[in-house]
């Protein structure tokens, strides 16, 4: 059932773009032509913990742009402590003045799958952590032009988030201790990108 949703929202998605996508490359006047179309992105953040990360944005309308963002952590550090997952969040953006400029909000969705456990300073010094996660949510954020074709790119995001996962003790092998669902509300998104139009 979870995964049926996940699909049906990401193809909805991929629906919508098209069908932006072709109104925009028949209804562009010259303004539109003379902003960026298509950006990639990194966020700094998620390579401070390590984790591979990556963006696509491109521009639907004068106001409107779509992103999407996958990161993957693979790692499994010393005494089994780990922080492994994969994740995408697609997002839908709109801009006051103009896209890729300014001030923007945003509606999101995220899909994760996780295994994480024996981090202190995450709260999971003794257990570990297997599941998955979807939300959705909101964000603000604002992006400086610093070239010609580079640009810096600060957000945030609150959301709803619901996990389903399995709870063990920290240890290798260790002890399991159920299945849980949690549901959260609360900050789902922040990140200091740098991005750079390609068109």
């Amino acid at each position: 059932m979870k995964r049926t949703f996940v699909y049906g929202i990401i193809c909805a998605l991929c629906f919508a773009v098209g069908q932006s996508a072709e109104g925009y490359a028949q209804k562009m006047d010259c303004v539109e032509r003379a902003l960026p179309w298509l950006t990639v992105k990194t966020n700094a953040l998620y390579w401070a913990t390590a984790s591979f990360n990556a963006g696509l944005e491109v521009g639907l309308e004068r106001r409107t742009t779509f992103e999407v963002t996958g990161a993957y952590n693979p790692w499994t550090f010393g005494d089994n402590r780990k922080l492994k997952f994969w994740s995408v969040q697609p997002e839908v953006r709109f801009w006051p003045d103009k896209r890729f400029s300014g001030h923007f909000v945003g509606a999101n969705f995220v899909y994760s799958v996780f295994n994480v456990g024996g981090i202190r300073f995450l709260g999971m010094g003794d257990r570990r952590y297997e599941g998955e996660l979807f939300g959705v949510g909101l964000s603000y954020g604002y992006m400086w032009n610093i070239g010609e074709r580079w640009h810096i790119e600060a957000t945030v995001g609150i959301g709803y988030v619901n996990m389903d996962y399995d709870s063990y003790v920290w240890k290798r092998c260790g002890d399991f201790l159920g299945s849980f669902e949690r549901n959260y509300f609360g900050p789902t998104k922040i990140g200091v990108s740098f991005s750079y139009t390609i068109l």
